[in-house]
This record gives C-alpha cells, structure tokens and sequence, in this order.
C-alpha cells in the first residue's frame, strides 16, 4: 500500500492495515528509523512488577479492556492460520 507525507509532516495509515493490526484512534506509537527505514510500532504498554505473595505479577498503569474468552478464542484461531 502507497500513501504519502502530508505538509504537516503526517502520514496516514490506510484503514485495511490499522484494522489488520488493531490500531486505533489516539493509540501511542513509536517510530524510529533502523537500517535506513522508518518503523511504527505500537508504544509497549506502561506496566510495573507488583509482588502479591506468590510471587511478581505484571499490572498495567493504565486502563485495560477486559480480556474475554472470544478475544482468546479469536487470537488463537488467527494464528493457528
């Protein structure tokens, strides 16, 4: 897919990639440039290591979607494909 460098500096990500990669509207990404190229990823969400008895587990600093067995069921399925 071809887009192009608006005047303001922005580039568009056509929706057929946003919806293939799960972005969304106002989702913090990182760019940076590697051997020549421009890379977009996602920002690696905030997290910290909270010890709760049993040992360390991984809480996010910010608000999460709940995650469902159809979400699972759905991710799974995508990569047995």
């Amino acid at each position: 897919m071809r887009t192009a460098i608006d005047a303001a500096g922005r580039v568009v990500i056509p929706k057929a990639l946003r919806d293939a990669l799960g972005l969304t509207a106002g989702q913090s990404l990182d760019v940076v440039e590697r051997d020549g190229r421009l890379e977009i990823v996602p920002a690696p969400t905030p997290m910290r290591l909270v010890d709760q008895g049993d040992g360390p587990v991984a809480v996010a600093d910010v608000d999460m979607p709940e995650l469902t067995a159809d979400m699972v069921r759905d991710v799974l399925e995508q990569t047995r494909r």
